[in-house]
């Protein structure tokens, strides 16, 4: 789970970066960095989620096996 909480601090720091940027084209590539990291985020626990609905599935098949 460190994963998607490392995936944040990078997003957080884009969006200082994008806030503190003067120019257009900075300011936009950081948004699109910062969307990016979120997005690989959600991603993440996405599938940690998944992964752990699944391995107590088998547990629990295994339990009952």
């Amino acid at each position: 789970m460190a994963q998607p909480l490392s995936y944040r601090a990078n997003a957080a720091k884009c969006r200082e970066d994008a806030d503190s940027a003067t120019l257009d084209n900075v300011r936009d590539r950081n948004l699109r960095a910062e969307a990016a990291w979120l997005a690989m985020a959600e991603r993440q626990e996405r599938v940690d989620s998944a992964r752990a609905v699944r391995e107590a599935g088998v547990k629990l098949q295994q339990e009952t096996t």
